[in-house]
């Protein structure tokens, strides 16, 4: 047997991996580590690390010692050390192996990680062992990379749907200029002012609006559909999953975010969490490393290129992630401690044509003011009884922006987020769909923070509907290709779920300005008006069911939620109609004047939560709990969705 394989007594090595630090650690520990990796089938020095108890780079020096190799600092060489193209090196940091030259000779370096480390320290010492190799560490790698690379990252995570898909992204076709919709809609005025013109299109938008109306009355009255019961997987069997996480001016937020990742109820040896900042926030930086943050975490810096948007942050991500699934977080979010799992199970029994579960979101500072209570009663309704419906008719799902986890193979194969569009979440649902992916909705919950002001809450409507605009256009360049990928009860969905948020927002003020003159001017009308009482009462009836439709789906919603508390402020939902249609008017301004800027909402400015008990209950759960050498965390032996 092989000296790399064998103690000093003669024996097997089980793990071969921990060679190089048996002289370094207490047995107890290595005892530990390899009882842990065997049990969550990764290596052991996996389970060393994710427990602080060596960092990266000692390890892959004792490693490289052990076996004799030299110890690659790679972060500090010159681009020029590695002759692989920059769109090569960038795909070949989640392979952990790069080419270099030097004046002496040529090498190839590798990160000795999991289940490479276990092979080189099988090989070691014998012919079959790879001549000219070093070893360096995948954080050295990563730095290397985005140092040498950064303007291919840039460029591909803003440009690479673009250039490779352009029918899919929002980018720019042409210089845009807001005079020829003016003139558009001057010659229009005197268009609509004949006779019969404006009552027939009256008509044909109150139609629209009514459909709108009924698809979502037909969510409320569908029953919700039975729990269905999902195997929990052993550790073992849980694939490596990466977390991203775009952040930019959220220091008040890193603290909470840490801790609710912290507390999620999976091994920490098989999670990858990239936090991606931009460039000149120094303070969410500094706030990060005040955590000392350790492995799962990295720390990814996206290049100044193209449109400062979250998608774009998610993009230069991507390249990175290694995990066989990956979700997506938002800075202020708390998912509950196992919503990991839970989409595991799901996509589990989904088959691989599933891409996509969304977990459910709330609101966490419901008590902050009517905004916000208006805020937790709309997500009742949409991902409490909406979505899920839809989701169960096998329609495409508008994702919200937080809380999605993909197969990472799915994500890259419909060419990730559109860096040009305001909501990436709306239109990658779409994509998806239309590459014949399915999407599904998770019985977990993730808790957010909404805006309690006015300024702030317009701000982001206002980028919502603009996103929303430019995902209905985006999949309307060729409405008969559409049509086929989405089939017609997909094609219908789009129109009344994205095109249709939009364009009740936008007529109802109109539907509301005639209603309100006409019987200003002349009180109701009699039945023996013909035309007239019928126009009436069509535009009276269509914003009663769009209130009434609001209503009953936020009714639903809470009470689904437990939070009939919070009903009588849907009595306000009249003006909540007024304020969603100042946000969809002052986006179809934008869309012309300032079409890609992305206004950001601010976060960490709560006065309430609902959470804070089950913050305590959490906080020393999950990845805490296993660096601190606490035993895992309890949890039930099966799962719900």
């Amino acid at each position: 047997m092989r000296d790399a394989l064998a103690d000093p007594a003669g024996a097997v090595s089980p793990c071969p991996e921990l060679d190089c630090v048996r002289d370094r650690l207490p047995p107890v520990v290595l005892a530990f580590a390899e009882q842990r990796a065997r049990s969550l089938g990764v290596t052991a020095d996996r389970v060393l690390v994710a427990a602080g108890l060596l960092t990266d780079d000692d390890y892959g020096r004792a490693f490289a010692r052990k076996l004799g190799l030299p110890f690659e600092p790679i972060d500090w060489r010159p681009r020029s050390a590695c002759p692989l193209a920059d769109d090569r090196l960038i795909e070949a940091v989640a392979a952990g192996m790069v080419p270099i030259d030097d004046a002496r000779e040529s090498a190839v370096v590798v990160v000795p990680q999991g289940a490479a480390a276990r092979r080189l320290a099988e090989l070691a010492g014998t012919p079959a062992q790879p001549p000219n190799l070093r070893l360096t560490t995948g954080e050295r790698l990563r730095r290397f990379v985005q140092r040498g690379a950064g303007a291919a990252l840039g460029t591909r995570a803003a440009f690479a749907l673009v250039h490779e898909r352009p029918a899919f992204s929002a980018a720019p076709k042409r210089p845009r200029s807001v005079w020829p919709v003016l003139a558009l809609a001057a010659g229009a005025v005197p268009v609509l002012a004949w006779p019969g013109v404006a009552t027939a299109l009256g008509i044909a938008l109150a139609a629209l609006f009514l459909a709108w109306t009924a698809l979502r009355i037909a969510a409320v009255a569908m029953p919700p559909g039975s729990p269905v019961r999902l195997a929990r997987l052993q550790d073992g069997a849980l694939p490596l999953y990466t977390i991203v996480v775009a952040l930019y001016r959220e220091a008040a937020t890193v603290p909470q975010l840490v801790r609710a990742l912290d507390a999620l109820d999976y091994p920490p040896e098989k999670l990858q969490i990239v936090l991606v900042l931009e460039a000149d926030d120094a303070a969410t930086r500094e706030a990060l490393e005040a955590q000392r943050l350790g492995p799962p975490y990295e720390i990814l810096i996206a290049p100044d290129i193209g449109p400062r948007t979250k998608p774009k942050a998610l993009n230069a991500a991507l390249p990175f992630a290694r995990g066989h699934l990956l979700a997506v977080f938002d800075a202020e979010d708390r998912p509950e401690s196992d919503q990991l799992r839970r989409a595991v199970a799901a996509f589990a029994a989904g088959g691989d044509r599933l891409a996509c579960v969304q977990a459910r979101l709330t609101i966490d500072n419901t008590r902050d003011g009517v905004l916000t209570a208006l805020f937790t009663a709309e997500y009742a309704g949409l991902f409490d009884v909406f979505l899920p419906v839809l989701a169960r008719l096998r329609l495409p799902l508008p994702l919200g922006g937080s809380s999605n986890h993909f197969r990472t193979t799915a994500l890259r194969a419909v060419g990730g987020w559109d860096a040009f569009n305001l909501t990436e979440d709306a239109d990658l649902g779409m994509r998806l769909a239309r590459h014949g992916f399915g999407t599904d909705v998770i019985a977990s919950t993730t808790h957010e923070e909404a805006p309690a002001r006015l300024t702030p809450w317009l701000r982001q409507r206002t980028r919502w509907f603009q996103g929303w605009i430019q995902t209905w256009l985006v999949h309307m360049r060729a409405p008969r290709r559409t049509l086929r990928e989405l089939g017609p009860a997909g094609f219908v969905t789009l129109q009344l779920v994205v095109g249709g948020t939009v364009l009740a927002a936008l007529v109802h003020p109109l539907f509301a300005a005639v209603l309100i003159a006409k019987l200003a001017t002349a009180g109701w009308p009699r039945l023996s008006d013909g035309a007239e009482a019928a126009l009436v009462t069509l535009f009276g009836g269509t914003c009663v069911a769009g209130y009434a439709a609001s209503v009953l789906l936020g009714l639903v919603g809470l009470a689904r939620r437990r939070l009939l508390s919070v009903a009588p402020v849907l009595l306000l939902m009249p003006l909540h109609w007024l304020l969603l249609a100042a946000a969809a008017w002052r986006a179809l301004i934008k869309l012309f004047r300032d079409p890609y800027r992305w206004d950001k909402t601010e976060h960490g400015l709560a006065r309430t939560s609902r959470t804070t008990t089950w913050r305590q209950r959490d906080a020393g759960s999950g990845m805490r709990g296993v660096r601190s050498g606490l035993k895992k965390p309890e949890v039930e032996p099966a799962i719900s969705q």
